[in-house]
């Protein structure tokens, strides 16, 4: 029987109507900025706001019935997600709702097979969040959402700059090679996905460097993991996840510029200008944060959180639980 709609219908009556822009104000969060028709849809929206899910709120409508060639039915969804490219039409458990929801939605993917749509029931949160890149997060250390004081950068964020990132390098290295140097343990996650956006011929390679005390002008530094590769002659990159105080990354700097590269520059995640005690130069930059610890996509606390796919601040709660660091030399966190 829908088969038989779409094809009474002409294509040029098939003609998304975009809405006017129901926002009500510029500045704070994204939910406070709408008249939502239903709570639940502001409540929506709050979540998507913590998962740092980009969302529009009833941008298209679609024509799905007609009175000769007048329209008289528009499905309008409840938010469009442009990241995913997907519309959401809300619902709850209540059958008086579903059954009418579910005839539009019919109705629409047989007439506009190309728009992506799904109802969405509450309990279906979970399977969205997994969509955007976020898993199961009670999965992966036990982290509960609870234990999150604020997601600083989300998974599609961080594929859509580090991708970006790789298309620079390719661009300004065109025709030459590269030697990616990275600096354990943290860089792990993100030296992987930016070489694998990078178009030129690369070589990777990977320093550690521990040092004792505090990060101070003169606190003592040693390398725990040479390079392998002569760099001698050739384009590297020292490829950072973090750059705090710029201490440690000014000594690497000039440890590897006595070894004679050709040029030498510095790619970073993170960088927190805020907290800088020596200026180094950063010529690739992922994203600046504000001085909040940060774990997740490579960076840890005590070895915990590295394999999230995500970059957030955790409550103090969580650092509180864990058990106190073995003294001695320790791994450099100051960047």
């Amino acid at each position: 029987m829908a088969s038989s709609v779409a094809a009474n219908v002409p294509l040029a009556w098939r003609r998304p109507v975009k809405q006017r822009s129901r926002l009500l104000r510029r500045t704070g969060p994204p939910h406070s900025r709408v008249p939502f028709a239903h709570p639940s849809e502001q409540e929506f929206a709050r979540f998507l706001d913590y998962y740092r899910i980009r969302w529009v709120y009833e941008p298209t409508s679609f024509p799905i019935a007609w009175d000769a060639e007048r329209v008289s039915e528009m499905f309008t969804p409840d938010f469009y997600l442009p990241e995913t490219d997907l519309y959401i039409e809300l619902t709850t458990m209540r059958q008086a709702l579903v059954t009418p929801k579910n005839r539009k939605l019919r109705l629409l993917r047989e007439l506009y097979p190309d728009v992506n749509v799904k109802l969405l029931y509450q309990k279906d949160y979970q399977q969205l969040l997994a969509q955007a890149g976020y898993g199961t997060l009670d999965s992966v250390h036990h982290l509960r959402k609870q234990d999150i004081r604020e997601i600083l950068i989300s998974p599609t964020e961080l594929e859509t700059r580090v991708r970006a990132l790789g298309r620079k390098i390719s661009r300004d290295y065109r025709g030459q090679a590269v030697v990616l140097v990275g600096m354990l343990k943290g860089v792990t996650f993100f030296i992987a996905d930016l070489a694998r956006q990078i178009s030129i011929p690369i070589a990777i390679d990977y320093l550690a460097l521990a040092r004792y005390g505090p990060a101070q002008p003169g606190a003592r530094v040693k390398v725990v993991r040479d390079i392998d590769i002569d760099i001698a002659g050739r384009n590297v990159i020292l490829v950072e996840d973090i750059v705090n105080t710029g201490l440690t990354l000014d000594y690497v700097v000039n440890l590897l510029r006595e070894r004679g590269p050709a040029s030498l520059e510095v790619a970073t995640l993170l960088d927190r200008p805020n907290r800088r005690l020596a200026e180094v130069p950063l010529k690739y930059v992922g994203f600046q944060i504000p001085n909040d610890y940060v774990v997740g996509y490579g960076l840890d606390y005590r070895e915990l959180y590295r394999n999230l796919p995500f970059i957030c601040v955790l409550k103090p709660d969580v650092y509180r639980g864990l058990e106190p660091p073995r003294l001695g030399l320790v791994e450099d966190p100051a960047g």
